[in-house]
This record gives structure tokens, C-alpha cells and sequence, in this order.
């Protein structure tokens, strides 16, 4: 078993990671009748996204022997209705310092390879973005 999850009431849950025993909240949004006062399910889904890419870039940095910290992702999650679902995510990364154009290519290509992007519906529109200085 990977987590284990736990409804605590007026649309939220304590999710908990077994392995490391680390915890999120998750809260319904203020658009679905939520508090909004943690992320919604749907914004760790699409938050997952940009977490994977920069662990999978981040992998592939590390065989380059490059450095990526300080590298930050923007998400913002677009919604549908009828029926309500996430119909697109948009992340934007933006790297701290240059690279060379081949090193560039090969962690964009491996962010692109993410396990969580391969995942995501197709259906799903991801609009992704690389932001070098």
C-alpha cells in the first residue's frame, strides 16, 4: 500500500504517505463548494505533473553533472464542466541559468518523458513551457 487516506469532515482529507509517514490536506475548492484552504485533489494532480518533470530533468541533470536547483515550475489548472474534470494544465519552468542548446534539449526531452505526464488523459490539454535566461 502506497498512502492511506482519511475524510476529516466538511470536504477534507489527511492523506498519508506510509514509507516516509509524511502528510497533505487536501480541501474541496471555493468553486465546488469548498473552503480552498489546502490544494484540491485536482490541483495535486496537475501540481504532480510539474513535481515529476522536474524529478525526471533532475535525474537527467544529475547524469550531465548540470545543476538544476533552484529550477521553479508555475502550474495553473484549467477546469471543465459537464463533466466537471481538468481539461488542461499549463506548467512554465523556469531555469535559474544557461545551459548549452544540446544540454537544454535533453532535460526538456526528459521532462517531456515524465511517468505523471504519460499518465494524464490524453484529452488533457498540457501546455508546457521551458524558460531559459
Amino acid at each position: 500500500m502506497t498512502s492511506s487516506v482519511v475524510y476529516q469532515g466538511n470536504l477534507r482529507t489527511q492523506c498519508l504517505h506510509l514509507a516516509s509517514g509524511n502528510t497533505i490536506i487536501t480541501d474541496a475548492p471555493v468553486d465546488n463548494q469548498g473552503k480552498g484552504e489546502a490544494f484540491s485533489p485536482t490541483d495535486t494532480v496537475a501540481t504532480a505533473l510539474a513535481s515529476c518533470m522536474l524529478t525526471i530533468m533532475g535525474i537527467k541533470a544529475r547524469d550531465l553533472s548540470v545543476a538544476l536547483e533552484g529550477t521553479k515550475a508555475e502550474v495553473t489548472k484549467t477546469m471543465g464542466t459537464q463533466p466537471r474534470r481538468i481539461v488542461g494544465i499549463k506548467v512554465r519552468i523556469l531555469f535559474p541559468h544557461a545551459l548549452d542548446t544540446k544540454t537544454q534539449q535533453l532535460l526538456e526531452r526528459a521532462g517531456n518523458t515524465c511517468p505523471v505526464h504519460y499518465s494524464l488523459h490524453p484529452d488533457i490539454e498540457k501546455d508546457i513551457e521551458f524558460i531559459w535566461p
